[in-house]
């Protein structure tokens, strides 16, 4: 049985806050770099270029790549052979707030959902998965709230057609607009109970951008950008940076489809101790 320090796990977990909301994921870097290239419209190109400079003087002066440092997700996988010396919750909204108020980064937080009150830095979001093995892996998802706000989640019946599944993902595409800072993410979830596909459509930001691994990827990929919401909705050929797909088994009288939408400032950091 290995042993790891709530007090190291809170540490890491504000460098990761740091490195989230000043450092745009490479891989995301990449594809607007790649959207550059094949967009043609003048304005929607002169947009990228406004983003990707933005993400390098972010990166360049430690400063937030949006102002909007979102909601803090913390992501754990346990490992089955690993002891924590401490109180693990606390570690991570400690470790959050400590990272967040030495980066300057906003405090976005309201203790009541309802009545509101003063903004905070904590509580974040957690999720715990326990794995095999005797490691931890951390992951921080700053989601801001714009494109966080855009999400949907529809129970089909199972005798759906894959039509109706990806109009809904197109329309909730559609129904975003401009608002959430496209070119946009689309993070898919499909399977497991309401509340299990939207986290799995939150997991799905987190899988590495890439060309479309499925003939489903790149007919939604191909749809959402002939919607000509453009970056920043002002037109253009690329409205869609990407389409992740996450599965898991459902029930044999149910359907569940999500999706959560991120901007293209897609922020996340990892670290596996």
């Amino acid at each position: 049985m290995r042993t790891i320090s709530a007090v190291k796990i809170r540490d890491i977990v504000a460098s990761l806050c740091i490195q989230a909301n000043l450092n745009l994921r490479p891989d995301v870097l990449n594809v607007l770099k790649s959207a550059l290239k094949i967009e043609k419209n003048r304005r929607a190109k002169n947009i990228l270029r406004a983003i990707i400079e933005n993400a390098r003087v972010a990166k360049n002066k430690k400063l937030a790549i949006c102002q909007d440092t979102g909601m803090p997700v913390v992501f754990l996988e346990i490992g089955q052979g690993v002891r924590i010396l401490g109180d693990l919750r606390a570690a991570v909204n400690k470790g959050v707030e400590s990272g967040y108020k030495k980066a300057s980064l906003r405090n976005s937080i309201v203790s009541d959902p309802l009545y509101r009150g003063a903004s905070k830095f904590s509580p974040a979001v957690i999720h715990t998965d326990i794995v095999q093995g005797n490691k931890i892996k951390i992951t921080v998802l700053p989601k801001g709230f714009g494109c966080e706000n855009k999400s949907q989640t529809k129970m089909f019946k199972p005798t759906a057609g894959m039509d109706e599944i990806k109009k809904f993902i197109v329309e909730a595409v559609r129904a975003a607009g401009p608002d959430a800072c496209p070119p946009y993410v689309v993070g898919v979830g499909i399977g497991g109970t309401a509340d299990y596909a939207s986290l799995l459509a939150k997991k799905a930001l987190l899988d590495k951008l890439q060309a479309p691994g499925s003939r489903l990827q790149a007919e939604l990929s191909k749809a959402i950008n002939k919607l000509n919401i453009g970056p920043m909705g002002l037109g253009g050929k690329v409205t869609c940076l990407a389409v992740n797909i996450e599965t898991y088994p459902t029930h044999i009288a149910g359907l569940p489809v999500a999706v959560n939408i991120s901007c293209h400032a897609l922020r996340s950091a990892v670290k596996t101790i």
